[in-house]
């Protein structure tokens, strides 16, 4: 098990890493079973995961001089990245198509991958803010607080991104039911 860094010591992490490329690799030591298992548990896929993992540090590792310190933990900058990875290779390899009646009512073909698919298209049709809230609050299980620190934004305000986002997703979904498609 590793030893918790506090916050000053990761400062200086940070900065030493800023100054010479090095120096990130404590940085990646300290985060990378969070960062693994984060996206781990979202692909579950392995080689997928792994995959992932390495471009979130590679991207991190890439812009660390643009990394500035808001008073949020240095994981947090890294969540966002991997949550970002893992929207855009969901983008890439989906189809994007329309899923038609045909498509999910294939007999037997419902394991809930037609679902959560249907999630996924509908999810990336929301504005980047309100699919970021939503990402981070039901998939990510945070609390409307730690995505109002996270994004720099108050409560207020990620409540309402939160509040469009499900209203929009609502009239989705009744319009794929309306047309007798599942949800």
């Amino acid at each position: 098990m590793r030893a918790l860094v506090t916050e000053p010591d990761e400062r200086l992490l940070i900065e030493a890493a800023q100054r010479d490329p090095r120096h990130f690799a404590q940085l990646y030591e300290n985060h990378f079973d969070r960062i693994y298992a984060f996206i781990a548990y979202r692909v579950r896929d392995r080689a997928v995961a792994e995959d992932l993992t390495s471009e979130v540090f590679h991207h991190a590792l890439a812009k660390i001089r643009q990394f500035e310190w808001r008073g949020l933990p240095f994981k947090a900058w890294l969540l966002r990245i991997a949550s970002n990875a893992i929207h855009d290779r969901w983008r890439e390899t989906s189809v994007r198509r329309d899923i038609s009646d045909d498509d999910l009512a294939e007999p037997g073909a419902d394991d809930g991958t037609e679902r959560r698919t249907v999630i996924m298209q509908l999810l990336d049709r929301l504005p980047p803010d309100q699919r970021c809230v939503v990402t981070r609050r039901f998939l990510d299980d945070r609390s409307i607080a730690e995505i109002a620190r996270e994004l720099n934004r108050s409560e207020g305000a990620i409540k309402q991104l939160q509040f469009r986002a499900l209203q929009t997703l609502r009239v989705h979904f009744s319009k794929r039911s309306d047309n007798g498609l599942s949800p």
